[in-house]
């Protein structure tokens, strides 16, 4: 057992940095209640920041310090803000597939994954005229339908973590996302029983902790993902919390800062093949022979 090789990034960087934003608003809820249409306003309400002001905000400390993004955005949300994936175009940042809805796979079928992602890139391509590189699924979980899919359009793909660097999986181009760099997990409070498990965390704990997360990956020559939410990261202390990481980030001349689509590139051209893994499923524990007693 050994380490794999050191990743190659391009020439003069140790390591790389993304800047992600998952542009979820208000399509959680419309998946969340899809059976039904409740009346209540708050959590709508606290969803309906992020394009208000949340994504905005995140867009303009973004301009201000040079960093490009990439924003990946679920096709209801650009069908509501019918302004939003021109203005991040123009602004130079790249948009990606997020779902339609916002769907989750374990509640979904093949062929209505297949459906929505259709769908969601007819839209991209009506509302901006060319189809994304690529695609982040919602919960940041994939099937083999799914992967199938995402090949056969020929995305790349960031929602699985099975490397800290690029990687391949049934050769499908995969930009590794990261929990413990995702705002989520640390401030996604909406409020109301059965909905939440803890109360947000402070932004200094999370900066220390993304800190010490920079620190580590940039040591192992490894990808920091930054996923933050337009209605969570929007708000604005944690904007001015993502600053401060973003101007540690930028600090750092042998960092490569990029674009997940830039990764995804680079990896394609620079590294394919590198960390390729097959689709790899454990037969059922129950048909094992030491389960089995044989």
């Amino acid at each position: 057992m050994k380490m794999p090789a050191p990743y190659k990034w391009p020439e003069g960087k140790k390591a790389a940095f993304c800047f992600s934003v998952d542009v979820d608003a208000h399509s959680p809820w419309m998946w969340n209640n899809r059976n039904d249409q409740p009346q209540l306003l708050s959590h709508l309400e606290q969803r309906h920041f992020g394009p208000r002001v949340g994504l905005p905000r995140i867009v303009e400390m973004l301009d201000r310090l040079g960093v490009k993004g990439s924003f990946f955005v679920p096709a209801a949300v650009a069908e509501k803000y019918p302004d939003m994936l021109p203005s991040l175009v123009e602004g130079g940042h790249e948009i990606g597939l997020h779902g339609y809805f916002h769907e989750l796979v374990n509640q979904t079928s093949d062929e209505e994954f297949t459906r929505m992602l259709e769908a969601s890139i007819a839209l991209f391509e009506k509302q901006v005229g060319f189809k994304p590189a690529g695609f982040r699924s919602p919960a940041w979980e994939m099937t083999p339908h799914m992967v199938a899919e995402i090949r056969k359009h020929g995305f790349y793909d960031s929602s699985l973590m099975g490397y800290d660097t690029p990687y391949e999986v049934d050769q499908v181009t995969e930009v590794p996302v990261n929990w413990s760099t995702d705002d989520a997990i640390f401030f996604k409070f909406l409020g109301g029983a059965g909905f939440d498990m803890w109360p947000p965390v402070g932004t200094d704990r999370v900066l220390a902790a993304w800190t010490d997360e920079l620190d580590a990956l940039h040591d192992a020559g490894a990808l920091f993902m930054l996923t933050i939410h337009d209605w969570i990261s929007g708000r604005a202390p944690r904007t001015v919390m993502v600053e401060k990481l973003l101007q540690d980030v930028l600090s750092r001349s042998d960092l490569w800062v990029a674009t997940v689509g830039e990764v995804a590139a680079h990896h394609e051209a620079e590294n394919k093949g590198a960390n390729e893994v097959g689709i790899d499923i454990p037969a059922p524990m129950f048909d094992h022979p030491a389960w089995k007693g044989e």
